[in-house]
Order: C-alpha cells, then sequence, then structure tokens
C-alpha cells in the first residue's frame, strides 16, 4: 500500500488502519477523519477506484487484499459496491475521485480534521 507518512504507527497497525479506513469510504462514501490519515487514504482510494475500472479477475482479487470483506446492504459487500457502483461513477476520469475538504481542529487535541469523499 502507497502511504505518504507512517502515521506514528508500525507498518501492521497502518496498513490494517487503512483497510479500515477504506472500506469504511467505500461504504458511507464519505468519512471525518484527521488531514493525514486523509491524506494517506486518498492514495490508496484512488488505486482502488482504478482497479475497480478495470473490472478483471485478477484486479478484484488485488483489491480483495486491501478492502475487508463487510456488507453493505443484503446480498452486497464493500468489494462488490467498489467494481459495480464506485467504478461505474467515473468512466471517463483518469484520476482524482476523492476530494479533501478541511474542517475545525477536534475538540480536545486539536488535531486537524478533514472529510474525504468520492467526488
Amino acid at each position: 500500500m502507497a502511504n505518504p507518512s507512517r502515521l506514528r504507527r508500525t507498518t501492521d497497525q497502518r496498513t490494517a488502519l487503512l483497510r479500515d479506513l477504506i472500506t469504511d469510504l467505500i461504504i458511507n462514501d464519505r468519512i471525518t477523519t484527521t488531514e493525514a490519515k486523509a491524506k494517506s487514504l486518498q492514495r490508496l482510494a484512488d488505486k482502488m477506484v482504478s482497479l475497480a475500472k478495470e473490472g478483471t479477475l485478477a484486479a478484484q482479487r488485488q483489491a480483495a487484499k486491501t478492502v475487508r470483506f463487510e456488507e453493505v446492504k443484503e446480498g452486497q459487500n464493500a468489494l462488490q459496491k467498489l467494481f459495480t457502483e464506485i467504478a461505474a461513477r467515473y468512466p471517463e476520469r483518469n484520476g482524482g475521485y476523492t476530494r479533501i475538504i478541511k474542517t475545525v481542529p477536534r475538540r480536545g487535541d486539536s488535531a486537524p480534521m478533514a472529510i474525504i469523499e468520492f467526488i
């Protein structure tokens, strides 16, 4: 997985965090997190949508290594939603599938927060 920062975590922890975040982003289409996590997630999300646009079995298997197997609705999991609904939104777009919107700092520790969403 490509990530610009280490997010102050070990490799296993960082991989698990990004897997959870990308799965939640696919399920909800928009999540609120810190700016650093959003920037790391943006690269991964764009890569997953590019794989989904290929639509091959090999691309599905590569994406399945990253996206967790969670139910979105009855009979559909996050990986199926990625390949059927999200990839279909961007037939002619070559990149930049997500947007980061900065919001107010988190109350308590003043961490810079952001909303990341699919365009």
